[in-house]
């Protein structure tokens, strides 16, 4: 096992850079896929009654605690091995991540195939969540140490895969449980099975091909730059001290907030464009869009912190927040109620998800900005404890305020219309958090060479 170790990770002179991205795409690819679960939640709420839910069967609120669960521990994980990762080096990393995520899918197995919910949770939830949090950090520090000249670009390279996830995700998921339905059972614990040893062995090609440069390297024709710029900062800070900084928690209320009136969406996309579109919006059509989504999730990854690398992460940010503030408010309005649009729906949709997923992948050159290079992965990691607490606040506030206007006699236009204003509240408080960023004060600046 000495091969994970980050000493025989170390690249060889003459080594291009280009060919880091493709080991982290192979990682983002797969532990994306936790974008595609909606496509399993009806599925999950008729295993019993198969054609439809029966007695027994577990309720939409129950399942979306599995996707939840991914996510808060994708944050917990992050935070916790975030320090780990910068010293055992990417390979370990990526290794730790494929046996999590691929073994959370065959312990769903079982909770399917037992009907035992806590089992999904464990493996789903716990297991395949901390997969996603080590595979979700460990390319990122190395990409920006590969591209120190263009470090939007590099997380959106590597951010980007996570975002098109369920573009393949979704699918696949789709024709397996096509593939394996009988009479009696919807073949969800067999796609469980395939899926999760399918994905352990992409991402096995992230962990062979990784590298990190070796000490002292640097882009050719590439001169740092010596101009003081404002957010910009050319000396570090240790992750413990970013942790207690005023910056470290303005930019965590900047994700938060970003993630979670993107998530609210996302994790519910597959119900909610066949409840304000009913009768014209079917299974296998929800399911296209669910990759639509991710498709534009991934683009916006790439294209907006790539721009970021132009205009800044401050100013990028801003964007997202005006922008999506307007967007969230006119989404609900364009239902079967309303304006009845479904194209208008998409195109509000795949733009909101676009500056969903190019707020993950802005947000490590953001903190490399203001932080330095020296600890970008374990700061990057602390902070994914925002995305924990919008993977549940998201989702609930789009199931429970649903289930409760519902059960008060609103439509489901209307239900949806108060929780999508809600969201746009959220990212008005976004707004200001990215105002009241400054740069980091020089007393938490590590000394010269530590």
């Amino acid at each position: 096992m000495s091969f994970l170790d980050r000493a025989k990770s170390i690249a060889q002179p003459g080594y291009s850079r280009w060919l880091v991205p493709p080991a982290a795409l192979a990682i983002h690819f797969c532990i994306g896929q936790v974008y595609s679960f909606s496509v399993f939640k009806v599925p999950l709420t008729q295993l019993l009654g198969v054609e439809r839910s029966a007695p027994g069967d577990w309720k939409q609120t129950q399942i979306g605690w599995i996707f939840s669960l991914a996510i808060v521990m994708l944050g917990v994980s992050a935070a916790i091995f975030g320090k780990w990762l910068e010293d055992a080096g990417p390979r370990k990393a990526m290794f730790v991540a494929a046996v999590c995520f691929g073994l959370g899918f065959h312990v769903s197995y079982l909770g399917v195939v037992r009907h035992q919910l806590w089992l999904i949770y464990l493996g789903y939830g716990v297991i395949g969540g901390t997969g996603l949090g080590l595979g979700y950090i460990s390319p990122v520090s190395t990409l920006i140490k590969w591209f120190p000249d263009r470090p939007g670009l590099a997380t959106g390279m590597a951010i980007m895969g996570f975002g098109g996830g369920a573009m393949i995700g979704a699918p696949l998921a789709i024709k397996l449980m096509a593939h394996f339905r009988t009479r009696s059972h919807l073949g969800v614990a067999n796609t469980f099975l395939v899926m999760g040893t399918l994905y352990f062995l992409v991402m096995m090609f992230g962990v062979f091909t990784i590298r990190v440069p070796r000490e002292g390297w640097k882009p050719d024709n590439w001169t740092p730059s010596t101009k003081p710029q404002a957010m910009i900062t050319t000396h570090n800070v240790d992750v413990d001290t970013a942790f207690g900084t005023k910056q470290f928690w303005l930019l965590w209320i900047v994700l938060c907030t970003n993630v979670t009136a993107g998530i609210g969406i996302l994790e519910q996309a597959s119900p909610m464009i066949q409840e304000l579109f009913k009768g014209m919006i079917g299974p296998v059509a929800a399911g296209g869009f669910v990759g639509l989504l991710s498709l534009f999730n991934m683009a916006g990854r790439f294209s907006w912190s790539t721009v970021s690398d132009f205009i800044g992460r401050k100013n990028t940010y801003y964007i997202f927040f005006v922008m999506g503030t307007v967007l969230y408010l006119i989404l609900p309005r364009t239902g079967a109620d309303h304006l009845d649009s479904v194209s208008l729906f998409v195109t509000i949709s795949v733009v909101l998800l676009s500056t969903y997923g190019g707020g993950f992948a802005t947000i490590p050159a953001y903190l490399r900005d203001l932080f330095g290079i020296h600890h970008v992965s374990a700061i990057h990691g602390r902070l994914l404890t925002a995305w924990s607490v919008a993977g549940v606040l998201g989702p609930v506030l789009v199931n429970y305020l649903r289930e409760y206007q519902l059960g008060h006699g609103v439509d489901a236009a209307g239900a949806y219309q108060t929780v999508l204003h809600v969201m746009a509240g959220l990212l008005v408080v976004g707004f200001v958090a990215n105002l009241l960023v400054r740069p980091v004060p020089k007393k938490y600046w590590l000394p010269e060479g530590a």
